[in-house]
């Protein structure tokens, strides 16, 4: 890193050999100081590193006897001679050399803080919110801010030279409820009207395509308002993007460049390309998932057709109500999982809607034990374990449903558990791959109960050409030109080529139960612009969160955003939401009165 400091100072964590002899300045905390007598040892912490410093006594007594007031987290400036230290530190990368100082200002002393600033600490994630600041002098959360600033740096470098135009959009918007909850803003010019903050700049993004811009990039803040998850924050970052005249394979080849841009720089690790591509209907038959993780196998095994007649009425039922019988082999789970761990499976597949798990389980002496085999034809039970190749020490699990979907999801999320818990997934591996032709809808129930078809995932996705039909006769059967790049079983990002043909726009408002009325008043503004010459286009947007997560080895994204809220979307450190003055809300034309619980 380069120097970017004058008059001497440096960062505490860049000193190096090539320093020694130097006189240097650096600022920071105080991570410790450790009075051996006539010298002092202080370690000055910056976001850099840490740097030694020595306070000699017989060098400078005066300076020496000041010292003797440091503690932990004072802030200082200490200038001095760099030298090779007596005693190497080969964990920290200034560990050769230390400083011996001449100068020494205080420039603020420091209580005890509430909690150690160290990556070893072991304290409750509400106390470290609390004192956020404090949390983020830690050198791990410094790296994943510091990690986070790069990747943004590539991506405007990136983008920049494929041509596309950084432009901001508005953050007060027009509530366009669909999906997940809008955050409104109450208008004081405006009395009883809202702004809403937006979910993601999807509509201006499109105008800006129908304005002529044909590449377009913001680094986009986005807002949400629904319950939070691990990887989940009411506001979150976007690399969010937009192409004309484009189609699919024009928006992945962009993407996947700067794909393996960020894998070599980042993780030092060369991706190949074209990265593999797989159908949604692949993804959930062979991975029971939309976001497959595929650094190990447990692939899920369709036995439907093996199970009619075969005397267990729990696969028989599934089967004759439309749905499915589907397992996985887990090789050698018969050995390493024990009665109580496969009960406990059971419990977990219960919390993905499935409404048990059935198991068998061989052991290499071959004996068996299982939950369905006493019930099944032994035709029909040879038959399961021939065709999913299980064999003496492995253990057999399987899921069914009336609901094929649920029972995939089920068993996805089992495989993904089950291999958790016998370490199968392997270290320092990156499987990427895109997941195409998603569902152009996906059938739900609205607040009073009914049910009716949704975007799965917007009202502005195009359809495959060849299922335009549909519209009139399947509407559930249409699939979409959706895309999804996935990155060890999670979503990094996802777009779609959108409609720019009004007529099709019409269908796809009327197939979600829009009448033209209420299409025009909630997205006349796009519905007009069509009117004017719309070029084809589409898109892609990145959960920023979501990458920086994965580069930066931790599985918590608020380890990865400087001031994440908590579980209930508050804020420990500001004490917000927070009531407001009665003044305020006059200014406002609202009176508060809440439901009695």
């Amino acid at each position: 890193m380069k120097n970017p400091f004058s008059g001497g100072r440096v960062y505490c964590g860049s000193l190096r050999d090539e320093d020694i002899g130097k006189r240097v300045t650096v600022c920071g905390w105080v991570a410790k100081s450790r009075n051996l007598g006539g010298l002092i040892f202080t370690d000055v912490r910056d976001r850099e590193g840490i740097a030694q410093c020595v306070f000699d006594q017989t060098e400078n007594a005066e300076l020496f006897d000041r010292a003797f007031a440091l503690r932990t987290e004072f802030t200082v400036r200490i200038s001095g001679t760099v030298r090779l230290r007596s005693s190497i530190n080969e964990k920290i990368p200034t560990g050769r050399v230390e400083i011996l100082a001449d100068e020494l200002e205080i420039f603020a002393a420091a209580q005890t803080t509430p909690f150690e600033i160290s990556d070893e600490i072991s304290v409750n994630d509400a106390l470290r919110l609390k004192y956020r600041y404090l949390d983020l002098r830690r050198p791990s959360l410094q790296r994943n801010l510091a990690l986070r600033h790069r990747v943004t740096q590539l991506a405007r470098r990136y983008f920049d030279e494929q041509g596309f135009f950084e432009i901001e959009t508005p953050v007060l918007t027009k509530s366009t409820p669909e999906g997940a909850r809008d955050y409104l803003v109450p208008s004081r010019v405006h009395p009883g009207e809202f702004y809403a903050l937006p979910q993601s700049p999807q509509q201006y993004k499109q105008l800006l395509m129908l304005a002529g811009f044909d590449r377009y990039i913001q680094i986009a803040r986005c807002f949400r308002d629904e319950d939070l998850r691990y990887d989940r924050q009411p506001e979150f970052t976007q690399i969010d993007l937009e192409m004309s005249f484009a189609g699919v394979d024009d928006v992945i080849a962009v993407n996947e460049g700067f794909i393996q841009l960020l894998m070599r720089e980042i993780k030092g690790v060369e991706v190949e390309l074209p990265l593999r591509r797989m159908t949604y209907a692949e993804a959930m038959r062979r991975f029971g998932s939309d976001k497959p993780d595929l650094r190990f196998g447990l692939e899920l095994c369709d036995i439907s057709d093996l199970c009619a007649g075969c005397g267990f009425g729990v696969f028989e039922n599934a089967v004759a109500g439309g749905g499915s019988a589907i397992a996985i082999r887990v090789p050698e789970g018969g050995e390493r999982l024990s009665r109580k761990e496969i009960d406990s499976l059971g419990e977990y597949v219960k919390t993905y809607r499935a409404k048990g798990l059935a198991w068998y389980k061989s052991a290499k002496n071959g004996e068996h034990s299982s939950s369905f085999a006493k019930f099944m034809t032994p035709e029909a039970l040879d038959a399961v374990l021939k065709r999913t190749g299980t064999e003496p020490g492995d253990l057999l699990l399987c899921v069914s449903d009336t609901d094929t979907e649920l029972a995939q999801n089920a068993l996805g999320a089992l495989r993904c558990e089950v291999a958790r818990r016998l370490d199968m997934i392997p270290e320092g591996r990156w499987e990427l791959l895109w997941i195409t032709e998603f569902p152009m809808f996906e059938y739900g129930e609205d607040d009073d109960g009914v049910g009716r078809l949704y975007a799965k995932h917007h009202p502005f996705t195009a359809p495959m050409d060849e299922d335009l039909a549909l519209f009139e006769t399947a509407p559930e059967k249409m699939r979409a030109k959706a895309y999804d790049i996935v990155l060890n079983g999670t979503e990094l990002g996802g777009g779609s080529i959108r409609i720019h043909d009004p007529v099709v726009q019409e269908k796809m408002f009327a197939a979600l139960g829009f009448s033209h009325e209420a299409a025009n008043e909630r997205f006349g503004h796009l519905i007009n612009a069509f009117k004017y010459g719309a070029p084809p286009h589409g898109g892609l947007a990145y959960g920023l969160d979501r990458i920086i997560m994965h580069m930066a080895g931790t599985e918590n994204i608020r380890d990865v955003i400087a001031f994440p809220k908590v579980q209930n979307a508050s804020d420990l450190m500001m004490d917000c939401p927070s009531p407001v003055d009665e003044k305020q809300l006059r200014e406002l034309s609202i009176r508060v009165e809440l439901e009695k619980k």
